[in-house]
C-alpha cells in the first residue's frame, strides 16, 4: 500500500477540479503521480465508456488527457523540488499546458492497467519540458512531449 501523497494531493484547492487529476471533480478520473526515482509514474485502467472507434480500443483523447495531465503534474512536483518547496497543501506550483504533442504508436486496450510516466528534460525559468510514454502490458502506446508554464501567481 502507498502511504506516500500523489502530487495532486498537493495542489490548492481552487486549481483541483480538473476532469483528468482534480480530487475536487467528482467526474473526474483523479489520476494520482508519484515520484519513482528521477521519472515520475501513474497507472489507470480504462473502462469500455472509454472506447475510441472500436469496442476495445481507448480513445485518443484519453490518451493524451492522461499525458497532459501527468506531465502537468510532473512539471509541478520538478519545479517544487529545484525551488526547495517543502511539500504541503496548497504549495505545489501549478503549470498549464503551453504546448502538447502525442504520438500515438500502438492501440491502447481497454480495462488493462496503464502506465504512464514521465521525465523532465529542462526546467527554464517557467517553462519545464516533460516527456511522457503510456505503456500497457510493457509495449509503448502512445509517447508524449510537452511544455508547461508556471502559472504566475505561484512565482514567489
Amino acid at each position: 500500500m502507498n502511504i506516500e501523497k500523489a502530487f495532486q494531493d498537493y495542489y490548492p484547492d481552487d486549481y483541483s477540479h480538473c476532469y483528468g487529476c482534480g480530487c475536487e471533480n467528482k467526474h473526474g478520473h483523479k489520476i494520482k503521480s508519484y515520484w519513482n526515482g528521477d521519472e515520475s509514474i501513474c497507472r489507470f485502467t480504462p473502462d469500455d465508456k472509454y472506447s475510441g472507434g472500436m469496442k476495445d480500443i481507448l480513445y485518443g483523447g484519453l490518451i493524451a488527457s492522461l499525458i497532459d495531465c501527468h506531465g502537468a503534474a510532473t512539471a509541478a512536483a520538478a519545479k517544487a523540488k529545484e525551488l526547495g518547496i517543502t511539500m504541503e497543501k496548497g504549495k505545489m506550483p501549478r503549470f498549464v499546458t503551453a504546448s502538447l504533442n502525442v504520438d500515438y504508436i500502438a492501440p491502447t486496450p481497454l480495462g488493462v492497467e496503464l502506465e504512464i510516466r514521465g521525465s523532465v528534460k529542462e526546467i527554464k525559468n517557467r517553462k519545464v519540458t516533460v516527456s511522457v510514454s503510456l505503456t500497457c502490458e510493457n509495449k509503448i502506446c502512445a509517447k508524449g512531449e510537452l511544455i508547461m508554464i508556471q502559472i504566475k501567481e505561484d512565482l514567489k
